[in-house]
C-alpha cells in the first residue's frame, strides 16, 4: 500500500467520523425542533457535556460516560452520566440519596420536593428546580487531565533523553521538543523580557504555550467530538488571570510609576492618565481571554454552519461545496492551533517585559 493511498484512507476515515458525529448531534431534539435548527445544533456542539457522545447505533447512543459529582445539602452525590441516557431535555430523572436530578441542556438541576418533571416560567427557565454545586468531571475537564499527562510525558521523556545522552545531542522526542523550546526562549522570552530576566518566566511561558497548543490539537480530533478546552471561556479566563497575577507581582517601581503617576507630563495630565492606565492594566488580561476563546470557537462554528447548509437546503447538491469549504476551514484551524498558542505566550511575555523594564535615563 502506497503512502499517498494510506493518507487518503486516513483522511476519509477522519471525515466519516467527523460527519457521523455531526449527524448524530443533529438528530437531537427533533421532536422539540420539528425542523432542523442550526443554531441549536451548533450551540449544543460547542458547549461542554457530561460525557463523550460518539455516534448512534440502531436507535441507541454509543457514548463514553463520565462521573457526575454534585454537592447537595452537605453531602456528595455521585453517579455516571450514562444514567441520563444521553438526554439533555430534562426528561430522564435520576434519583440518588433522596434527591432527583435532571439534565437540561447540559446543566444539571435538582428538582424541588414532590416534583416529577421540570416546569418552566415565561422565560422558559426551570421554575421548580435549583442548581446544585456541580464539580463533575465533564469532557473538557477530562481532556484537560489528559493534556496534563501528555505534557508531563513529553517533558519528562525529553529530560531523560538529555541525561542519557553523553554528547548532549537530542534524539527521539527530545529532537522534536528542543527546537520548540529554543523558539519560545529565543523568539519570545528573550525578545520580550530581556536576556537578564527571562529565565524566571520560562517555566510559565513553556507551560502555557504547550498547554494551549496541545488542547487546541485535541479539539480537532473527531472522536473527541468537540471537547475543545480553549473554546471554554472559563479556561481562557483562568489562563489570563494567571498572566495578570504574574504581571502584577512582577511589576517594579518604574512599572507602577508609569501607571499611577506618569513621569514627564504635567500634573493635571498625570491625574487624567492614571485611571486610563489602570483600565488598560485590567483590559490586557480580558483581551487575552477573549482572543483565544473567540478564535478557537469561531473555527468550530464556521465548520458546523457550512455543514448545516446541506440540511437547510435539503439537497445533496450543496454537499460538495459545504464539505470542501469545511475542509478548507479545518486546515486553517490546524494552523490556528499553533498561532493562538504563540500569540497568547507572546503577549504574556510582553506584559512581563513591561512590568520588569528598568527606568531609562
Amino acid at each position: 500500500m502506497g503512502v499517498e493511498t494510506l493518507k487518503i484512507k486516513l483522511l476519509a476515515i477522519l471525515l466519516m467520523c467527523s460527519f457521523s458525529g455531526f449527524c448524530s448531534e443533529n438528530t437531537l431534539d427533533k421532536k422539540e425542533q420539528g425542523e432542523f435548527n442550526p443554531k441549536e445544533m451548533i450551540l449544543h456542539h460547542v458547549k461542554d457535556a457530561y460525557g463523550f457522545h460518539l455516534w448512534d447505533w440502531d436507535g441507541h447512543s454509543v457514548s463514553i460516560p463520565l462521573p457526575v459529582l454534585l454537592w447537595v445539602d452537605g453531602e456528595l452525590v455521585s453517579f455516571m452520566s450514562s444514567e441520563f441516557h444521553h438526554d439533555s431535555n430534562g426528561e430522564v430523572v435520576v434519583e440518588r440519596n433522596g434527591h432527583r436530578f435532571v439534565n437540561y441542556h447540559e446543566k444539571i438541576y435538582q428538582l424541588a420536593s414532590g416534583a416529577s418533571a421540570l416546569a418552566f416560567n415565561e422565560d422558559h427557565y426551570p421554575s421548580n428546580a435549583s442548581k446544585p454545586l456541580d464539580i463533575s468531571i465533564t469532557k473538557n475537564v477530562f481532556m484537560m487531565w489528559i493534556s496534563v499527562l501528555v505534557l508531563l510525558l513529553l517533558f519528562i521523556t525529553t529530560a531523560r533523553k538529555y541525561k542519557q545522552s553523553t554528547q548532549n545531542v537530542p534524539t527521539g522526542i527530545a529532537g522534536f521538543m528542543e527546537p520548540l523550546i529554543l523558539f519560545v526562549r529565543d523568539e519570545i522570552a528573550i525578545t520580550m523580557i530581556g536576556k537578564h530576566k527571562y529565565k524566571r518566566y520560562m517555566p510559565y511561558l513553556l507551560t502555557i504555550f504547550f498547554f494551549i497548543w496541545i488542547n487546541n490539537i485535541f479539539g480537532l480530533i473527531p472522536i473527541i467530538n468537540g471537547a475543545n478546552l480553549s473554546g471554554n471561556i472559563a479556561f481562557t479566563f483562568t489562563l489570563a488571570t494567571f498572566t495578570f497575577i504574574v504581571t502584577t507581582f512582577s511589576g517594579n517601581k518604574n512599572y507602577w510609576k508609569h501607571i499611577f503617576w506618569m513621569p514627564g507630563v504635567p500634573v493635571p495630565m498625570k491625574i487624567f492618565l492614571a485611571p486610563i492606565e489602570v483600565i488598560g492594566m485590567l483590559v490586557k488580561p480580558i483581551s487575552l481571554m477573549i482572543r483565544l476563546f473567540a478564535n478557537i470557537t469561531a473555527g468550530h462554528i464556521i465548520i458546523l454552519a457550512l455543514m448545516s447548509l446541506i440540511f437547510m437546503f435539503k439537497t445533496i447538491a450543496v454537499a460538495p461545496v459545504s464539505v470542501l469549504f469545511a475542509l478548507f476551514i479545518a486546515v486553517i484551524e490546524i494552523i490556528v492551533t499553533a498561532i493562538q498558542a504563540y500569540i497568547f505566550t507572546v503577549l504574556s511575555a510582553l506584559y512581563f517585559g513591561m512590568a520588569t523594564e528598568e527606568e531609562h535615563h
